[in-house]
């Protein structure tokens, strides 16, 4: 069956079409590729199209599909069952690696999505530190748990007004939004509410409404004023954890969070998801507190045999290649006129204006039109990019010699239309 045939039906299934938002082409127009079977940094839809994968299932394949040792360590799982519902061994040989890694995870809990443990987070913060209130950055998405699907409203210090239906006003308004990079914001915030404050979130390397880095300095405050006002700081680890270093972000910048939150990697394409951190407050999680969180398949067992058999492959070296790579495919996407590539480790974004942002209110809507039609120009050249202008790509380490040629190839026919175009998009607001 083809891609249209099969969008047809899933569209009397599914919302949209789609079991997530970002798939169904909306931004980039189209109709969504329906994959069949995937290979390194390969997959091909049910056209029989082969394209190569700049999504990576949006991060957790870092060493990319069908990988040998992750498919043995799921097999072997498998064969001695799917889930038990309760305590298995592969728990703790995963839990063991990811401490080894993390220093500060004194304590976790898995779980089965990332947005389940944000929404955990959130949860112990708030009955271990006896407060209601949070602090998110625009520009950062955490899921969606309600207390997270707000925005910014107006003036320097606001409460958060939801931003899908659904979020009651309530809840919004128990969650307050500064603006990424706004230093004055931040220091203005806790002068007023971090008496009241249970937590600040964030995302440390913010990576899904573009790639917005931070200046070290602003991170750093962040988490000086979380010590002084006794606020948890959660770093949001789903995308940068395991990927841009062997502790994530944290080791990266060489800041301690009080919570983090993991996915993605730590499942290696299965559905998986971590919080932890501090044991004095991961010690309020039931049974041993009064807080509550539960869940049938959480610590699953063959998610926690892919995760292993993921993060054991994940060595200095490979980091040190990620690094080096990152830098190399980025200066290659450049080579279209207008666009500049922001990119750490192995993540980058295609980003149509002169120089990175910080701020999601930054971002030119030139720059996402500009983004589309790129997007199809690629998806015709057999290079699948996520289909949107605010999401990221990922390399892994099946990102080699002959990709990088394949890229390359269809990076030059792209910038050949886009000649004499390149400063569309600098201009339009």
């Amino acid at each position: 069956m083809s891609n249209q045939t099969l969008f047809d039906e899933a569209k009397t299934h599914f919302p949209g079409g789609v079991n997530s938002p970002v798939r169904a082409f909306k931004s980039v127009g189209g109709t969504p590729k329906f994959f069949k079977k995937a290979s390194g940094a390969w997959f091909v839809d049910e056209d029989d199209q082969r394209f190569l994968d700049m999504c990576m299932s949006w991060g957790p394949l870092i060493l990319g599909h069908v990988n040998p040792g992750v498919i043995a360590a799921v097999t072997e799982a498998m064969s001695e069952g799917l889930t038990f519902g309760a305590p298995s061994r592969r728990e703790l040989a995963l839990a063991r690696k990811i401490k080894e890694r993390v220093p500060f995870i004194e304590k976790m809990r898995f779980v089965s999505s990332g947005t389940e443990a944000v929404m955990s987070a959130l949860r112990v913060a708030r009955g271990f530190t006896g407060r209601d209130r949070i602090l998110k950055f625009d520009g950062c998405y955490h899921g969606h748990a309600d207390a997270m699907l707000v925005k910014a409203g107006s003036g320097l210090i606001t409460f958060g007004e939801p931003t899908s239906a659904g979020v009651p006003a309530a809840i919004g308004g128990l969650t307050s939004v500064v603006s990424l990079d706004d230093l004055e914001g931040l220091e203005a915030y806790f002068a007023k509410h971090g008496a009241e404050t249970a937590c600040a979130i964030i995302e440390p390397i913010p990576a899904n409404n573009g790639l917005l880095l931070q200046d070290k300095s602003f991170l750093l405050r962040l988490r000086e004023l979380c010590t002084k006002h006794d606020t948890l700081l959660i770093f949001d680890e789903v995308i940068s954890g395991f990927r841009v270093a062997a502790g994530g972000a944290a080791e990266r910048l060489g800041i301690t969070p009080d919570l983090g939150t993991y996915g993605k990697i730590i499942g290696g394409g299965m559905p998986v998801g971590l919080y932890g951190g501090r044991a004095d407050v991961m010690g309020r999680i039931s049974p041993d507190g009064p807080v509550y969180q539960a869940g049938t398949l959480s610590g699953n067992p063959v998610a926690m045999a892919a995760g292993l058999a993921t993060l054991e492959q994940l060595t200095p070296a490979f980091y040190a290649k990620m690094d080096a790579d990152g830098a190399k495919w980025a200066k290659a996407f450049e080579a279209i006129p207008g666009l500049h590539c922001p990119h750490i480790g192995s993540l980058m974004w295609p980003l149509f204006q002169p120089e990175a942002v910080k701020r999601a209110d930054r971002i030119q809507s030139g720059a996402i039109d500009q983004f589309n039609r790129m997007h199809k120009l690629m998806l015709d050249q057999g290079v699948y990019l996520a289909p949107s202008g605010y999401e990221v790509g990922f390399l892994s380490g099946s990102h080699g010699d002959a990709e990088f040629a394949h890229f390359n190839q269809a990076v030059g026919e792209v910038a050949k239309a886009f000649s004499g175009t390149a400063n569309v998009a600098n201009v339009r607001e």
